[in-house]
């Protein structure tokens, strides 16, 4: 294996720099995160709910049954969320190359074991790991990995890369329905686990590399040089020094918003929509719009934010999600319903770019693992409470529609605060470190 990885490198790199094998091959390991993403597992919510069963507090989860998953998935997400620090640390000491292929198996076997759930705490369990591995670590990884190719062009790659959550919205909500129709939900998850295993760990084993400094080269392409003492080129505060910043909690507060509620408009998606009168397939393919238009919108917003001011770009990330919040509420026909799945999957182009983009933008590549593990952590910690309001609404009051609007004011206020963002560093410490 690693003489096959060896010359595929040796092969590439002499026609083209390898960075972009990296960013095609993170890309379409990002398709692989489906598996702990909230657009797929919010589609067996209603089929897992008629099956569950549970020992304690039997009739409460008879008549709440929407209330009691959400209180598993959210459990088990805020818990799976403080591993996400030491996985950090582990991308920091044995590269993101290693861990994605090892965090690509696990989730293929979690996925296969999924299909064996039936009480609450085996589903709670379940959620965990798929959130964990899909949502948290295997996305942790990509970035880091695409952080450490690219500097000057990072917005872009990172765009690019993120091209494969979209084709993820894309192609699993109809993909899963459909095979949920044919064979059943249980046995959809055995095809997620066998694909995981087979089209995705093969082409992080052959092409993933963590850094460019060991290889002789240099993010973006420039060549190193093999005098120079490579660990001392790469820049970056510690965890402890960023932590110390207000810039890691004026990112970290809007993350955190834009987590859970982008996670509870994915997990609510398909409800929402069919309470508003659409046919339940019709709702569905509305992930395909919303996956289209994050598509095209990434690469966009990736070339803005290596152009423009990121505190500018960071508060209209938070403003559109507002917009998305409150599109959801008007739609009564399909012209609506396209109208929200378009500023959705713009909602979704801005997230995924954003969650790459700002902790190497202000906190440099050194230590990026372990910095980008506590972000992450928070942003986990969002979306693991970020669907239980509303299904609180719906199993109290039988309507999504004030709890959305009522949320909608949280990335207003997060908006403003992004508008105070400034670089962690003064000119002394910049100068000293680099």
């Amino acid at each position: 294996m690693k003489m096959l990885r060896g010359w595929l490198f040796d092969t590439l790199q002499k026609r083209f720099f390898f960075g972009w094998v990296i960013l095609a091959a993170t890309s379409f390991s990002m398709i692989g995160t489906g598996p702990g993403q909230s657009h797929l597992i919010g589609l067996y919510f209603a089929p897992i709910g008629e099956e569950m069963t549970s020992f304690f507090a039997i009739d409460w989860m008879q008549a709440n049954r929407q209330t009691a998953l959400a209180y598993a998935y959210g459990i088990a997400t805020f818990l799976a969320a403080f591993l996400l620090p030491k996985m950090g640390k582990l991308l920091d000491q044995h590269g993101p190359a290693t861990m994605l292929s090892i965090v690509l198996v696990g989730l293929g076997l979690t996925a296969l074991l999924f299909s064996l759930v039936a009480d609450w705490f085996s589903i709670a369990i379940g959620f965990g790991f798929l959130r964990f591995l899909g949502q948290g670590a295997l996305m942790l990884a990509c970035v880091n990995m695409v952080s450490q190719w690219f500097d000057k062009r990072r917005g872009f790659a990172l765009g690019i890369m993120s091209l494969g959550f979209p084709l993820s919205m894309a192609i699993h909500p109809p993909l899963c329905q459909w095979l949920m129709d044919v064979v059943g939900w249980r046995q959809s998850w055995i095809w997620l686990g066998l694909s995981t295993l087979i089209l995705f760990l093969p082409v992080a084993l052959l092409f993933a590399h963590s850094k460019p400094e060991p290889l002789g080269l240099r993010p973006d392409g420039a060549h190193a040089n093999p005098e120079a003492n490579t660990q001392a080129e790469v820049w970056g505060l510690t965890r402890r020094e960023a932590l110390q910043t207000p810039a890691f909690y004026i990112i970290t507060t809007g993350l955190f918003c834009l987590s859970a509620l982008v996670t509870t408009l994915h997990v609510f998606f398909k409800s929402i929509l069919t309470t508003h009168g659409l046919e339940a397939q019709t709702a569905t393919m509305m992930f395909t719009i919303s996956g289209i238009t994050a598509a095209i919108s990434m690469p966009i917003i990736g070339q803005m934010l290596d152009r423009y001011r990121t505190e500018w770009m960071f508060c209209g990330g938070l403003v559109i999600m507002t917009a998305s919040l409150i599109s959801i509420t008007l739609v009564n026909s399909l012209p609506s319903a396209i109208i929200f799945a378009i500023i959705f999957g713009l909602n979704n182009g801005v997230t995924m770019t954003f969650f790459g983009f700002l902790w190497p933008r202000y906190f440099g590549r050194k230590h990026l693992g372990s910095i980008q593990g506590v972000g992450q952590m928070v942003g986990i910690i969002g979306a693991s409470i970020g669907a239980i309001p509303l299904a609180i609404a719906i199993d109290r009051f039988g309507d999504y529609d004030l709890t959305l609007q009522v949320l909608a004011v949280l990335p207003l206020v997060a908006a403003v605060l992004a508008l105070f963002l400034r670089h962690p560093l003064t000119e002394t410490t910049q100068t000293t470190r680099s």
